[in-house]
């Protein structure tokens, strides 16, 4: 697909002042990385992952980042975890400044927000039990675990007896499903999924999707939801922002840019999507 890197981007901030229920914002962030030196006389290559990039993700927000592989959704996505610093701009959680802080500062986040990655056999140490791994976050916050791993396996659509088996002997969604019950172990504000069901079988996609759209409605959570589907956002996220070249150039509520995108690559991303017309 075309990049549009010539195309101004929207003003996704939509407001002058950070709302009263703003969980997490991030203004004007840049990160600008250097490609590894191929010459003695001359720097590596700049590169531009992000461009000046703003969002408000709200309290309870169900909030979505779409885009194809190069867009500069994983590397915002990483700004915002607190896993890379920008170049420049700022990013808050919930109230507080989190730019520039070294991780021993950054145990309230890490309490706070909870990632679901992409692959959970990648993210699941093999040679733990699932007892250990759902714990392994309250261990390392020093949080008491007590009834939590049981009350976590239940609310995920695990039987108690899961606790006491290794990853390989569950199926991919079942893997995805222990992923989301280590995540939510610390009882955070905000849930972070990475691409949560691009690894899974088609068959077991909207059993997650619906896993998750209801744990977030259950335990009143913030999601913030990265794809690079634009019709799984729309399955499980109220707000989208569409990323493209380093740059939000569309944002807004979800059924809105599905029902009419004003910008090209949006309209592109809808047009990529898969539909039944000639299989059937």
């Amino acid at each position: 697909m075309p990049s549009h890197a010539g195309t101004p981007p929207v003003d996704a901030t939509q407001v002058d002042e950070t709302p009263a229920d703003a969980m997490i914002e991030a203004r004007d962030l840049s990160r600008v990385y250097r490609r590894p030196r191929t010459s003695l006389t001359r720097p590596g290559a700049v590169v531009h992952a992000l461009r000046e990039v703003s969002l408000t993700v709200r309290r309870g927000e169900r909030y979505g980042i779409v885009g194809e592989s190069g867009s500069g959704k994983s590397t915002l996505l990483r700004l915002l975890c607190g896993l890379d610093q920008p170049t420049s701009g700022t990013i808050r959680f919930d109230g507080r400044e989190i730019t520039g802080l070294p991780e021993r500062r950054l145990r309230f986040l890490r309490e706070n927000l909870q990632i679901v990655f992409q692959d959970p056999m990648s993210s699941l140490d093999p040679r733990m039990r699932v007892r250990d791994l759902v714990a392994e976050p309250l261990v390392a916050l020093g949080l008491p675990a007590g009834d939590r791993v049981a009350e976590l396996l239940e609310a995920v659509g695990l039987p108690a007896t899961a606790a006491d088996r290794y990853p390989h002997q569950f199926s991919g969604g079942q893997r995805q499903r222990i992923a989301i019950a280590r995540a939510l172990a610390p009882r955070p504000k905000v849930l972070v999924a990475d691409e949560p069901v691009s690894a899974l079988d088609v068959s077991v996609r909207g059993q997650i999707l619906n896993l998750l759209a209801d744990l977030v409605d259950e335990l009143g959570l913030t999601l913030v939801f990265v794809s690079h589907d634009l019709s799984v956002v729309r399955h499980v996220c109220e707000t989208v922002a569409v990323m493209s070249a380093g740059q939000i150039v569309e944002a807004g509520p979800v059924d809105d840019v599905w029902a009419a995108p004003a910008h090209p690559y949006t309209r592109e991303l809808l047009e990529a999507v898969p539909t039944l017309e000639g299989l059937l």
